[in-house]
């Protein structure tokens, strides 16, 4: 129960956070972009899942491959609205006319129902803190995510999802993590069925990054499909 409030806690700070910090002026670059995520997962037992999700990102207007996710996790289910999970992440970056990183994560999460029943409207949460280490460069990066999402029934299983997620550093380090607010993401799209074990979730997601010279901000349109098995 503490693990919970406390989650919940951070989660509307830093939801608060990311709002103040939406109202300020700062000069941006931006670019078009393709996102898809594969996202499966399954139960290994009554309280215990096991989720896997890959994504590739297109960048430079969509023109190339821009970064590749691996993410595994194991996640345990506390009661029926709330869900503690830990796993890794594998990052691979490849910025225009740079060297790719490498980027490995360690990370833990709470998901957690806000408001709802799951069925009509319903406001859930989502609190994730991150190690974040760079191949051959030395640091670790601790990050928070904040995620609230809001979805509401349309018709035969069809569903409206928005939600917004504030990253967060926790400090600095030498191959390039801020501390405080250096990225906010942002989704709208639908939720559709296509079969008892798959769901797409194809949308519109917009994505700023807070830099020391202009902020970029991404417009992508983004896809994600989810397997349940």
């Amino acid at each position: 129960m503490a693990l919970l409030i406390a989650g919940r806690g951070v989660g509307l700070a830093v939801a608060s956070l990311a709002l103040a910090a939406a109202g300020a002026a700062w000069a941006t670059e931006t670019d078009t972009q393709a996102w898809s995520v594969l996202q499966a997962s399954g139960a290994l037992s009554d309280k215990m899942t096991l989720t896997v999700d890959g994504q590739a990102r297109f960048s430079d207007d969509a023109s190339r491959l821009g970064q590749v996710i691996i993410r595994p996790s194991i996640g345990w289910r506390l009661d029926t609205t709330t869900t503690a999970s830990a796993g890794y992440a594998y990052i691979r970056s490849t910025p225009k006319g740079r060297s790719a990183t490498h980027e490995h994560r360690g990370w833990q999460q709470l998901s957690y129902r806000l408001a709802g029943d799951g069925k009509g409207v319903t406001l859930s949460g989502r609190t994730r803190l991150e190690q974040r280490w760079v191949e051959d460069r030395d640091g670790t990066g601790w990050r928070i995510r904040q995620q609230v999402r809001i979805t509401a029934r349309v018709k035969d299983g069809v569903r409206a999802v928005g939600w917004t997620e504030a990253f967060v550093g926790l400090n600095q380090t030498g191959w390039g993590q801020r501390d405080g607010l250096h990225l906010w993401r942002s989704f709208a799209g639908v939720s559709v069925p296509i079969s008892k074990a798959v769901t797409l979730e194809p949308g519109y997601l917009r994505q700023r990054a807070y830099r020391t010279g202009p902020d970029l901000v991404t417009h992508a349109a983004a896809v994600w499909i989810n397997l349940q098995f």
